[in-house]
């Protein structure tokens, strides 16, 4: 339940975050957007964990993975942010990160050597299908920058999967503060791409906030979570992101998702779902073999 807890909360704030972001973005810029990003986000979880007093805290273990996955993750955050900057509504981007579980299934197989079953495969094939009905010719998302996501969520996928291995050996903190340090490099690195275009409002100061300590939080809070409860327990969590960004989209920018964006994304979240059910399933059955398998419980029941 405290895993649960945890991974909830972190979407709501994420969201809240997010839409912070994308606010200030026509205002400051991608890449400062990273950097401030960075800034505030250490210095959040600096606080948040009192790692500034005890420094181990914040120690990685699995430095190499560590190193991968921050950088990795920066780069999904690059794609999401130009996306917003280039005017994609927070509920269509969404709509698109839901493809991420399904690319989790299929990437889990090679790096995680986990078995799929004919129904997953199918299901996973059903849901690819939502995210072209999304995408079609015509359509809202019918976009290059659609295109620049999809492959942002196809890494999305993969540093959520070495989420999971990092949580076996590395603390929560310091797998959020060394996150939130690769911000500032990347961001600086991309400035020549990304230049800045002005002074934030005094709005834009407080959305600033709001996404350097939002997104810091966020992220503690779901490496607390996947340290705490099963993957397959919490992965449903991440679909609330879904229609939570739908309705800030429309109270606050007035965003509509199309008939299309709605109906694909509404196929994605039911494979999904249905993945995320059907491993379950094979987890259980797989203990019971186990189960039965052990000394002296054979032939019981």
């Amino acid at each position: 339940m405290r895993g649960i807890g945890c991974v909830a909360a972190g979407f709501a704030i994420v969201t809240v975050s997010d839409a912070a972001v994308k606010w200030v973005l026509p205002e400051i810029g991608v890449a400062v957007a990273m950097i401030l990003r960075g800034i505030i986000g250490t210095i959040a979880i600096l606080l948040l964990t009192g790692a500034w007093r005890a420094p181990g805290r914040v120690r990685p273990v699995n430095r190499s993975l560590m190193l991968w996955r921050c950088l990795l993750h920066c780069v999904v955050t690059v794609t999401f942010y130009f996306a917003w900057v280039r005017g994609m509504p927070l509920g269509d981007s969404y709509a698109v990160a839901a493809m991420a579980p399904l690319a989790m299934t299929l990437l889990a197989i090679p790096l995680l050597g986990e078995a799929v079953g004919w129904r997953r495969w199918l299901s996973t094939f059903a849901g690819f299908l939502g995210v072209l009905v999304m995408v079609r010719p015509g359509g809202d998302l019918w976009r290059w920058e659609a295109g620049v996501l999809l492959a942002g969520v196809g890494l999305m996928a993969l540093t959520r999967l070495w989420m999971r291995v990092l949580a076996r050996t590395d603390r929560p903190a310091g797998v959020t503060f060394w996150l939130m340090v690769a911000h500032v490099p990347v961001g600086i690195a991309v400035l020549p791409l990304f230049p800045p275009l002005g002074w934030p409002s005094a709005g834009g100061v407080v959305a600033i906030l709001i996404l350097g300590f939002g997104n810091a939080c966020a992220h503690f809070l779901f490496a607390r979570g996947f340290a705490l409860a099963p993957v397959g327990l919490l992965a449903p969590f991440e679909y609330s992101t879904l229609v939570m960004g739908t309705v800030v989209g429309l109270l606050v920018w007035g965003d509509v998702p199309a008939t299309t964006t709605v109906l694909g994304a509404s196929v994605v979240v039911a494979a999904g779902l249905y993945n995320l059910y059907r491993e379950r399933v094979r987890a259980r059955l797989a203990r019971a073999a186990e189960i039965a398998a052990r000394p002296g419980l054979a032939g019981v029941g």
